[in-house]
């Protein structure tokens, strides 16, 4: 057995395929950090510039590579740091661990210095497992149990050891009553409903005539299954943003994104269908569902906590997407009318057409949109897109082409600010031979991305493939909250709140040593998009953009359009580029 409590944890995370931690160092966690470096040939640890970012690395970790993130920091202000990327991994259901450091036991209730009661402050993030050490013969099955619980229910877990613990001589548990002998290991297995539940299913669905499917990220490994499903019912496909790269958007029944920052052929295949099928996807947004009545409903996942909660389900199927459609392809009839999948093609070819206009609008100086429409045909067939949260994440999710091997992914559930840098480095970590773009606005590259450019720096030089990009919308604006102040609540933009520092990105990149370029001329943006994609270091594309050209909602309500002129009618301070940018993609829609 290794020597202390520390080194037999960060031996016992090795023995379970762990080979990355990521954190920052700090007096709670002296004895782990003393363990990691005995352990270097074993599990590496990535030394960011903030806790916040090494949970939200493990969560990218965790999404990239299919295996369980693990993140690590110091007590008090340390583990406090962690909570918003834990959450992240939370909501978007990833498997990561945080080990945490905590006071001596002897302190504990004392008031002491950097005492936080964290056991209560991660129960609801990590309420599956969340458990403080208190003796040397509690860590094997404390690492053991946080490790299986985070893979079986894919979910934060929590380990807390006190200071004195870390540095206490490593312990077996005694064969007596009232200890714990845990193994290591997790065996996954194929869920399916029972087949009464299945043929109801079939019957269902072979009864509808105009049928919709929705898939999230729990649909990854049954694509095949999927579009057999959709050829012999004839049905179109949305994917909910987590689902983003399941499916091929060249595919011309795929009608691509749903929700506010989704596609309008999404928008009309849910608001006309007869019968809807749910599959991976806990897509919270109701109002872009079928209405209650309109459509008989199916869903499928793994998790029955989450079945029949954003739609009245007729039939509830707890089960993994790829066991429960091999079950139930066998009991579905090939629908000979193809006129609801032909308007749904129609549809959807009409919309590439509409962004592609839309795209080549003018702006001043740059058309956010054209960045992304010039980018898409362009991205290396392996690729890994990452997004952050804003005006970003609608292009992102509309003008994007995925197709082939690539990976994409956001902050779903949570949707927060700052992880679209983080999740790009914790890619190159899992994927260190491929390509990654990561497509972020300025604000969220002034809250977290700066800092990722420098851990950035560190680890660059590790990877085969140095291509990593971040396309920065430098547009002086938090774009997406002002236009949700204008379109749902009818005020002007509040340029105390709204308007950030002006920063130049490209000349920070070459102060690190990294190619910086500044685009501002819709005519230059293809050639800079040659230069980032075969550049041999990482690239900061700073795309000068018009923070007016609006990110319409696939269908705009009378009180949203009301609320848009009443923004205007109180003096918004960009009234006059708002109306402009709105008209040209207002005809766009129109023509098309």
């Amino acid at each position: 057995m290794s020597n202390t409590v520390s080194d037999f944890a960060i031996e016992r995370l090795h023995n379970w395929g762990i080979k990355k931690i990521f954190g920052y160092p700090g007096d709670g966690i002296n004895g782990l950090m003393g363990a990691l470096e005995r352990a270097q040939d074993k599990v590496e640890f990535i030394q960011v510039r903030h806790e916040e970012m090494a949970a939200f690395m493990a969560c990218g970790y965790a999404k990239f590579s299919g295996e369980v993130g693990v993140c690590m920091a110091t007590s008090g202000p340390g583990a406090i740091h962690l909570l918003n990327g834990l959450y992240d991994a939370n909501m978007d259901h990833q498997p990561v661990v945080a080990i945490i450091g905590q006071q001596q036991r002897a302190a504990l209730g004392g008031d002491y210095q950097q005492e936080v009661d964290l056991t209560t402050l991660f129960k609801d993030v990590a309420k599956e497992y969340v458990q403080l050490a208190s003796s040397p013969t509690q860590i094997r099955h404390l690492i053991d149990r946080a490790v299986r619980i985070a893979q079986d229910q894919r979910t934060v877990t929590c380990v807390i050891i006190p200071a004195d613990v870390q540095e206490m001589e490593a312990q077996a548990p005694p064969r007596a009553h009232g200890t714990v002998h845990s193994g290591i290991g997790h065996a996954y297995s194929h869920i399916t409903p029972i087949e009464e539940q299945i043929k109801a299913a079939a019957d269902i669905l072979n009864q509808g005539k105009k049928i919709a499917i929705l898939i999230g990220s729990g649909a990854r490994h049954a694509q095949e299954e999927i579009l057999q499903v959709a050829d012999l019912l004839g049905a179109g496909i949305a994917k909910a943003l987590l689902g983003k790269d399941v499916l091929d958007d060249t595919l011309p029944f795929v009608t691509g994104a749903i929700g506010l920052l989704g596609t309008k052929p999404s928008w009309d295949m849910m608001m006309d269908c007869d019968t809807f099928l749910m599959i991976g996807s806990s897509f919270p947004y109701s109002e872009f569902l079928p209405e209650e009545g309109q459509a008989k409903g199916i869903q499928i996942d793994i998790d029955g906590r989450k079945l029949s909660l954003r739609f009245p389900m007729d039939i509830n199927l707890k089960g993994d997407a790829k066991s429960t459609l091999t079950e139930l392809i066998p009991y579905l009839q090939y629908k000979q009318d193809r006129s609801w999948r032909e308007k749904i093609e129609k549809n959807v070819a009409d919309w590439w057409q509409t962004l592609e206009a839309r795209a080549m609008n003018s702006a001043n100086p740059l058309n956010p949109q054209r960045v992304f429409w010039e980018l898409s045909p362009k991205l290396p067939y392996n690729v890994i897109l990452t997004s952050d949260s804003g005006s970003s994440a609608n292009w992102y999710a509309r003008d994007l082409k995925i197709r082939g091997d690539m990976r994409a992914s956001l902050s779903g559930n949570l949707a927060t600010m700052g992880p679209g840098v983080p999740y790009a480095i914790a890619a190159k970590f899992a994927h260190p031979d491929r390509p990654v773009i990561a497509c972020v606005g300025d604000g969220a590259m002034q809250m977290n991305g700066m800092l990722g450019l420098i851990t950035l720096q560190k680890y660059v030089d590790k990877w085969q493939d140095k291509r990593l990009i971040i396309l920065i919308l430098n547009n002086s604006d938090l774009n997406q909250v002002t236009w949700e102040q204008r379109v749902m609540l009818g005020d002007p933009k509040f340029e105390d709140s709204q308007t950030i520092p002006n920063i130049n990105f490209s000349k920070y990149a070459e102060l690190l040593g990294f190619i910086g370029i500044r685009v501002d001329n819709p005519n230059d943006v293809a050639a800079a998009w040659d230069k980032a994609l075969s550049a041999d270091r990482p690239v900061i594309f700073e795309a000068m953009v018009d923070p007016n050209v609006p990110p319409l909602p696939p269908h705009i309500t009378l009180q949203q359009a009301y609320n848009f002129m009443s923004s205007i009618v109180k003096g918004d301070p960009n009234r006059v580029g708002m109306i402009k940018q709105a008209f040209k993609d207002g005809v766009e829609d129109y023509i098309h």
